[in-house]
């Protein structure tokens, strides 16, 4: 390890290799801003503690307890792993545009590319298009329009990382997920999918039997997804132009509505960059009763594969019985946004000062 690694981050020797890519984070938050005052959106700022930490499978929360200063019984709550309960319960309010760019946290997380404490930009659409094709196509052109702003808010042309030229001006590319495990795992994806909400694990193992990956017999299905996906697909995406990986298995997208067209998918997409995982946009499911069963199913998952289940947070339930109008969502990775803008690889070097251990 250089000797300036272990120095303390606000070192001056080592606060001043972190610098530059600093001033490159101000011009770029300062662009996504910018954007949003033009496009009309009102900037909101919901509490970071929550009765549930958001219900995903696979992210792990940090727990406190609130006291009662009138010697009332504690409640445990969460930090949240995203705004997303407390943003669409203003679109119940009756906000037609918003955004956030908030503090987000997720526990046993870090690595180069995660960081336990992280800036999540979130923002909702209710005013535009009826039709769930165009809406969802609106937040595309969010997502097209602010990474462009940021590119030139940081003086780039293109982007370089994990050995890839991505240039963000040229025409973006917009791939389904059963495509591309047809094109770079040669697997037909919906054919282990024969129930929508109960995916075989069998059929997808069997299909992945010629990638040489590993697995085993008590791999859940969506086990062996993340890893055709991390092994096969995420090293191709992104690269020469960014790419909108759209379409999920409904089983994928705990928040978003089947299509249309096709209940066995769901309206989601996810914005890849130069290999970069950068946002995750849903258009977003607004009815009460199957919100909740997807909740009560996704932490049966949780308690049978780690021993915990978060709450489901029950206010958010009865703002979606009240009323959330029809609405597109996205949340995008601000940090990751900024290392592409920067030229750095590591999360730490795009931050003020990182989470430390004492």
């Amino acid at each position: 390890m250089p000797a300036s690694e272990t120095l303390s981050a606000w070192n001056p020797a080592r606060y001043a290799r972190r610098r530059a890519n600093l001033e490159v984070r101000q011009r770029v938050i300062r662009a996504l801003r910018g954007y949003f005052d033009g496009e009309g959106f009102a900037e909101v700022d919901t509490p970071i503690l929550q009765a549930s930490p958001g219900n995903e499978v696979h992210l792990q929360a940090f727990r406190t307890e609130l006291r009662d200063p009138h010697g009332g019984p504690s409640r445990t709550l969460y930090l949240h792993t995203s705004p997303e309960f407390a943003m669409k319960k203003l679109l119940v309010a009756g906000e037609p545009k918003i955004f956030q760019l908030a503090h987000t946290f997720r526990n046993a997380e870090r690595s180069s590319r995660h960081h336990p404490e992280f800036t999540m930009l979130e923002w909702y659409r209710t005013d535009k298009s009826p039709k769930e094709k165009e809406r969802i196509g609106d937040v595309k052109k969010d997502c097209i329009d602010l990474v462009r702003a940021a590119t030139k808010a940081a003086q780039r042309k293109f982007f370089e990382a994990n050995g890839m030229t991505c240039d963000p001006f040229q025409d973006w590319e917009e791939l389904s997920v059963p495509e591309a495990f047809r094109r770079h795992a040669n697997i037909d994806l919906l054919a282990t999918t024969p129930d929508p909400r109960k995916p075989d694990a069998a059929l997808l193992r069997k299909a992945m039997e010629p990638l040489g990956l590993r697995t085993a017999e008590d791999d859940s299905w969506e086990a062996l997804f993340f890893r055709v996906m991390m092994e096969k697909i995420e090293p191709f995406l992104g690269k020469d132009r960014p790419t909108f990986l759209c379409d999920y298995p409904v089983s994928m997208a705990a928040l978003a509505r089947p299509k249309a067209n096709d209940p066995r998918l769901a309206e989601r997409f996810e914005l890849y960059i130069a290999g970069y995982e950068i946002a995750n946009a849903f258009y977003e499911l607004n009815g009460a009763e199957e919100q909740l069963r997807r909740f009560e199913a996704d932490m049966d998952m949780k308690e049978t594969l780690y021993g915990e289940r978060y709450p489901v947070d029950m206010d958010f339930i009865a703002a979606l019985r009240f009323g959330m109008p029809d609405a597109a969502g996205v949340a995008l990775g601000v940090d990751r946004l900024v290392m592409l803008c920067a030229g750095t690889e590591n999360i730490e070097d795009v931050l003020w000062l990182p989470v430390t251990g004492n």
